[in-house]
């Protein structure tokens, strides 16, 4: 930032030595400094980003396409985790960034955090990835984990956002860049064993608006500022956040919490900057967002699978065709349907439920209906309460059709009141589920059902 308030200055350490990029890059500044000076046109303001956001957006799509083009021309070898990193700007913080600001009708405040954002990003890039092009630096993200297996880990940190806050939470960015994001407080926690050297280490990034929203509301602590009571139960609240989440990686279960810090903005930057990171997300919780980075190395040969390459794509098939026959061979599984239009609850059922059953997911009645036409289940688990089509009107519709009259459905609800449970007895609903009881409870309500159905 220069002297002169909101305004980003070009620096010799970004120039690469690479024209055509040198000259895009500075364009890209230009237009987030000139995207400064709407936001301070209160008059015009909204119209103004509105306008010069497009044109950043299109410039920095087709800036991507001609650096890539340059990259592919000098056959560089970081080329395709380069992709993934233009990629994921433009399909995933993008998108979130544009629909914070139509949310907040492009307020000032959503505005800087987009250009504070769009600008971090920019810099962080340029100056990281985008050296190493020419052999400054080296690539970063080449040690991320495998995508099956990063995926995993997203699902479970959704699943534990919203088990612990009620949140529901989706992934801004798989390539989270040490960005600032609101007033930030940096955790990180260190695990380990004692028979070995190797460790993970987490690192916690969070809006400090994000804390006061979740653990101190659920302390009942009337702030709008952190204090040491609310630190404290937050740092205990990660590290049990962290635990289920190590508890789901093989590799690491076992290791147990060897050190913790809570660090400076300046302190969580070196550390970034000097290592190798297996996982970097962002998240947004719609409450604040968060970002969750792990430096653990040696989890890299430890993935979920192993990625198809011509030297093994025979061997891998002969595989794949090999489990799916020793599937076969243990009987077609029961099918559930689910349906909820939480996409967390759909997601948290499913993990629980796949081991055992042929899983499938709708997000609503309409869509209930046309899977069931396609693939009948076995069970239906329905969400009472949806909107435009609650869970009564779905399974007034499944009996209105003689096809699927005797389809057994259990409703899935967080209501306890007899009265609900009255309506809809003439519909004969196979039973209830409380969705806030334990997975493991639920899951034996479930298995009940089908050995009954067995007798």
């Amino acid at each position: 930032m220069s002297n002169q308030e909101n305004q980003f200055e070009w620096r010799d350490e970004f120039n690469l030595g690479i024209d055509v990029i040198d000259k895009e890059h500075q364009r890209l500044f230009k237009i987030i400094n000139r995207l400064f000076s709407f936001r301070a046109d209160e008059k015009n303001s909204q119209w103004a980003c509105q306008e010069g956001i497009k044109f950043f957006k299109a410039h920095a799509m087709k800036h991507f396409s001609d650096e890539e083009a340059y990259m592919a021309s000098i056959h560089y070898a970081g080329l395709k985790e380069h992709q993934r990193i233009h990629k994921d700007f433009r399909e995933n913080t993008l998108p979130a960034l544009e629909q914070e600001l139509e949310q907040a009708g492009y307020s000032a405040k959503s505005v800087d955090h987009f250009l504070g954002v769009c600008a971090g990003w920019l810099i962080g890039h340029t100056v990281t990835e985008d050296l190493s092009i020419i052999g400054k630096e080296e690539r970063k993200w080449e040690n991320l984990l495998p995508g099956e297996e990063l995926a995993a880990i997203k699902k479970v940190i959704i699943q534990l956002v919203f088990d612990m806050f009620q949140l529901e939470s989706h992934v801004v960015s798989d390539v989270y860049g040490g960005e600032r994001f609101g007033r930030g407080v940096y955790y990180r926690l260190i695990y380990g064993t004692s028979q070995n050297e190797e460790k993970q280490e987490v690192i916690l990034v969070f809006d400090e608006n994000l804390l006061i929203n979740t653990v101190g509301k659920a302390l009942g602590i009337q702030t709008n500022k952190l204090d040491s009571m609310l630190v404290h139960a937050a740092r205990y609240t990660a590290r049990q956040f962290v635990g289920r989440v190590i508890e789901h990686l093989p590799a690491v279960a076992s290791y147990e919490l060897k050190e913790e810090n809570l660090l400076t903005y300046e302190e969580f930057r070196q550390i970034f900057e000097k290592e190798k990171l297996q996982v970097s997300l962002l998240f947004d919780t719609g409450a604040g967002y968060f970002a969750y980075c792990a430096i653990a190395p040696h989890l890299l040969g430890t993935g979920v699978c192993t990625p198809i390459e011509a030297s093994n794509a025979m061997s891998e098939v002969e595989k794949y065709l090999s489990q799916r026959a020793e599937q076969d061979k243990g009987g077609q599984k029961p099918k559930v349907l689910l349906v909820d239009d939480s996409a967390t609850i759909r997601q948290g059922m499913t993990e629980l439920l796949n081991k055992d059953y042929e899983v499938s997911a709708a997000s609503s009645g309409v869509g209930a209906i046309r899977t069931i036409a396609l693939n009948r289940p076995d069970l239906v688990l329905l969400d009472y309460e949806m909107p435009v089509c609650d869970g009564r009107q779905t399974l007034e519709m499944l009996r209105s059709e003689k096809e699927f009259e005797d389809i057994p459905v259990i409703f899935l609800t967080g209501r306890r009141d007899p009265e609900t449970m009255i309506k809809v007895m003439p519909l004969k609903p196979a039973g209830y589920l409380l969705k806030n009881s334990k997975p493991a409870d639920l899951k034996k309500q479930i298995d009940a059902f089908f050995e009954k159905k067995k007798v």
